[in-house]
């Protein structure tokens, strides 16, 4: 069995979960789903970074532990991923104890290795993202975070270093030579232009602040809460303790999604630190945009931020499925970001959802219930004209296209193709009116062949969205009588679909998925 490897970054403890966790997460889970539908040995890794000075500043002005924030946002993130019912294989934290060993153990290695180094730095910090930045990077940002757009902090201190400049001409050869390691294009391109300004080499360690791993050996350093995060995607397997691990076999990683904010940290240091190490180096660096709300930046003030009441109220209306649609299929996956809006959720929900895809299977369930006494006809040979054919074997092409779609994190791709083989039972219904012609007894040996091929599409439908719309999908596939379990057993490792996954005479349910609502939407900051 193959494995597929998908992680997550690890969300900083210091913010409470919001739309940007919930739509990264949710991606992650998609991809997931999809694999272990193929068939694949699947490990979906999550967690919290729980270092740094944020933490600690955070907690002393509460008046509580780092480790006590750490344990309560940590928690209200694992309480989330089981409401948005994600799949996560493991949960990892920074805190956690063998993580922490680990760290120390592959720092200490570069060390050894001459890759990290004792040093002073001179130059500007950026205290929200964490980042320091040369008086010429500095300038080019007016001295101001790129991110949250505070002053950046003069700053003097001596660290050990990650030799980050020795690895330019390896990086550069890298990129070069793999195309498709970080996504999409236009954020690819950005690393390529950021690079040729040249590396310089980055901290290890700090020492303005103690909550943190200690670095080996070296009193009073703590090693920086970025190097101590990108290594959780190794230490979740077990990598500093070699390779005979359980699950050792994942590594290197199939996609590590990201929001765009941390690119340079996941497509450029955290290469170099594998090819110090010498390790294997992940396939890809997903990294998407942002979401805006009704045109404007999210910001608490504006009351326009999709925090997670908002969220919880959306799922309250709406289900959750209908919120993970919109997530795949009008997210920022690619270079722009993405405008969230009460109206457009609504209407999305109501064309896709509602009149396209719980309308097909109600109209084609309550048909065969009404003219079949409710099981499904035996195929004939007879359909409506010659012509027609078993057209619908030709739309088991579109589960294909959602396959492929998914393998290769084409998530918005993947949901249209699984669309699209509804809209055609759709078109069929529209267009040969097996309602009417139920009316005439000498055609109902076509009416049933048309109902039996749209209830088959349905079911390859609901197969082809189940990684994006788990509950509702299944909830069909049970409504005609299968389940995802049978759906993959008529997939051969060739891609090959046998198209009948619904046997004749079987009882076929009434299906009512997604209601119709009155919108728009719910209010930002319900």
């Amino acid at each position: 069995m193959s494995t597929a490897y998908i992680t997550t970054p690890i969300y900083y403890v210091n913010d409470k979960p919001h739309i940007g966790h919930a739509y990264t997460t949710t991606l992650c889970d998609v991809w997931a789903r999809a694999m272990r539908w193929e068939r694949k040995d699947v490990f979906f890794l999550t967690g919290t970074d729980e270092h740094g000075v944020k933490v600690e500043k955070s907690a002393a002005a509460r008046g509580i532990s780092p480790q006590q924030l750490a344990d309560e946002n940590s928690a209200e993130f694992r309480r989330v991923l089981g409401q948005f019912g994600l799949t996560n294989d493991y949960f990892i934290r920074t805190t956690d104890a063998d993580h922490k060993r680990q760290v120390q153990t592959i720092v200490k290695r570069l060390l050894d290795k001459g890759y990290v180094y004792l040093g002073k730095f001179e130059g500007w910090y950026d205290e929200g993202q964490e980042e320091y930045h040369t008086e010429t990077k500095a300038k080019e940002l007016d001295y101001k975070s790129p991110i949250s757009g505070k002053p950046l902090v003069r700053a003097s201190e001596e660290n050990y270093y990650f030799k980050l400049s020795a690895f330019q001409k390896q990086l550069e050869d890298f990129f070069a030579k793999n195309p498709n390691f970080v996504r999409p294009e236009g954020r690819r391109n950005e690393v390529i232009g950021r690079l040729r300004g040249g590396l310089q080499d980055v901290p290890v360690t700090r020492t303005n602040f103690s909550w943190g791993i200690p670095m080996p050996d070296a009193p009073g350093h703590v090693i920086y809460v970025w190097i101590d995060a990108l290594l959780n995607y190794a230490t979740a397997l077990g990598r500093a303790d070699g390779t005979a691990g359980p699950r050792a076999k994942y590594w290197p990683a199939d996609y590590h999604v990201i929001g765009k904010e941390i690119l340079w940290f996941h497509a450029v240091i955290w290469p170099a630190m594998l090819m110090a190490l010498e390790w294997e180096l992940p396939k890809c660096v997903y990294a998407h945009s942002f979401w805006i709300s009704e045109g404007q930046k999210m910001s608490k003030s504006l009351g326009n931020f999709i925090d997670l009441p908002t969220i919880e109220a959306y799922h309250a209306k709406y289900s959750l499925d209908a919120w993970r649609w919109y997530m795949v299929t009008q997210g920022p996956l690619e270079a722009t970001d993405a405008d969230f809006s009460a109206k457009h959720f609504h209407e999305i929900y109501t064309a896709d959802l509602v009149n396209t895809f719980a309308n097909c299977a109600s109209r084609t369930s309550a048909m065969i219930g009404k003219y079949f006494d409710g099981k499904l006809p035996a195929p004939t040979d007879e359909w409506v004209t010659e012509a027609d054919g078993r057209q619908y074997r030709q739309v088991l092409d579109g589960l294909i296209d959602a396959i492929e779609a998914y393998e290769a994190f084409k998530l918005r791709e993947a949901a249209l193709a699984g669309l699209g083989i509804v809209r055609w039972v759709d078109l069929v219904i529209n267009e040969y009116q097996p309602f009417k012609m139920a009316k005439d007894p000498e055609q109902m040996e076509a009416v049933g062949n048309i109902l039996h091929d749209c209830a088959q599409a349905l079911c390859w439908a609901a197969t082809a969205l189940h990684p994006i719309m788990p509950t509702k999908c299944e909830e069909l596939l049970r409504c005609f009588g299968v389940t995802l379990q049978d759906t993959r057993e008529f997939l051969t490792e060739e891609l090959g679909i046998e198209p009948d996954v619904i046997p004749a005479g079987t009882k076929i349910e009434k299906c009512a998925l997604f209601m119709r609502m009155e919108g728009p939407g719910v209010p930002a900051g319900a």
